[in-house]
């Protein structure tokens, strides 16, 4: 645990509930919404040194340190803790899990007061906006009104690029990472084949599975095909090439002649023991209506006076770094203050969890420009 924030707890607030509940952007009133989340560090007197952190499609609240028990850390150990990017001895950095998540924030598989039972499909339809209304309600609740820095990559970076357009006065610093302004064409025809395969899969019952059998066959080809678009062609050669599962010549039948088969398998099997379907669906679709240049039109990042730093990556082919450039245009466009990096790096969209060392060094000394 050197240089590590520890043992920490993951920790729950309700944020809205009858009858001030959250209005979500399909125009419904919503509630109970729990928000499960954990921090790292000390808020200062002054609230000053807040830094939101936030995760992608299958992250959580569980950013760092150590869950009493457990030996792996968090998704993003290697970035925040004492002397890392996001530095526990300065900053307070703050993660929560996702309206719709599955790791203790309100989602398909949260209990429906209504009903007693899980909402599955009866839980609404959501958006990154609205994610991102009940970060906020969760930074009122914690007393901050203003974040030195928010940060994140793939849904967590347009988690980032959304606090940035609407709640622009509370941050100071955005640091979007592997990110875009909307879900292309490409973009979300991969996550509508992976959500096909899970409602495809008959155990799926439409949403209807929870004390069931759940729809493991469809989660897993879901996480499959989601796995390869996080790789790069180099690294899936480095890493597997055409080697062979334990054999010394191919066996002529469906069973797993190759490594790269067996190890998507491993990944979408062990992806069923953590996960949930329901919030794979509602996660993507949230993903597909992200689309900040509809929204805002000429308006977006006008006036905004928050300092960026974009970050792609050289091979990242799912998000790849024209998304990044595009970020960067907008917000020249209006004068903003924004750095840009493509780090060169042969391991595709999971670069960001990847190559600490270059991220650690540019967003170290990004913050580090002002004082909290």
């Amino acid at each position: 645990m050197e240089k590590s924030v520890g043992i920490v707890k993951t920790r729950q607030v309700t944020l809205a509930q009858p009858p001030a509940d959250l209005r979500l952007e399909n125009g419904r009133q919503f509630g109970p919404i729990t928000i499960a989340y954990e921090t790292y560090g000390h808020l200062n007197k002054e609230h000053t040194n807040a830094i939101l952190i936030l995760h992608a499609l299958s992250g959580d609240s569980h950013a760092a340190g150590y869950h009493e028990g457990e030996t792996k850390p968090g998704w993003w150990d290697a970035m925040v803790g004492p002397g890392k990017a996001f530095d526990t001895n300065i900053y307070h950095v703050i993660c929560s899990n996702v309206l719709g998540g599955c790791q203790g924030s309100a989602g398909p598989s949260s209990i429906d007061p209504a009903t007693n039972k899980p909402y599955g499909l009866n839980f609404p339809i959501i958006t990154i906006a609205d994610m991102v209304n009940c970060q906020k309600l969760l930074l009122d609740f914690l007393g901050i009104e203003k974040l030195y820095a928010i940060a994140g990559g793939s849904i967590g970076g347009m988690q980032v690029l959304q606090w940035a357009a609407a709640y622009p006065e509370m941050v100071r610093h955005a640091i979007p990472i592997a990110a875009t302004l909307r879900h292309s064409a490409q973009q979300i025809a991969f996550d509508e084949v992976g959500r096909q395969a899970i409602m495809s899969d008959p155990e799926w019952n439409n949403g209807d599975y929870y004390g069931k059998k759940v729809p493991a066959k469809g989660l897993a080809l879901a996480r499959m095909i989601g796995h390869i678009t996080y790789m790069s062609e180099f690294s899936m050669a480095e890493k597997f090439g055409r080697r062979l599962k334990s054999k010394e010549k191919y066996g002529f039948s469906f069973t797993q002649d190759f490594e790269v088969e067996g190890y998507l398998r491993y990944r979408g099997d062990s992806f069923v023991q953590r996960f949930d379907a329901n919030s794979y669906l509602y996660i993507t679709k949230a993903m597909d209506y992200f689309d900040l240049i509809t929204d805002y039109k000429t308006d977006l990042f006008r006036g905004i006076k928050t300092r960026f730093l974009v970050l792609s990556f050289s091979s990242d082919w799912l998000y790849p770094p024209a998304n990044s450039k595009e970020i960067v245009r907008a917000l020249k466009r209006h004068g903003a203050e924004v750095s840009y990096c493509e780090i060169e790096s042969n391991y595709g969209h999971d670069s960001f969890l990847v190559e600490f060392e270059e991220e650690t060094f540019l967003i170290r000394n990004f913050l580090a420009a002002q004082k909290p």
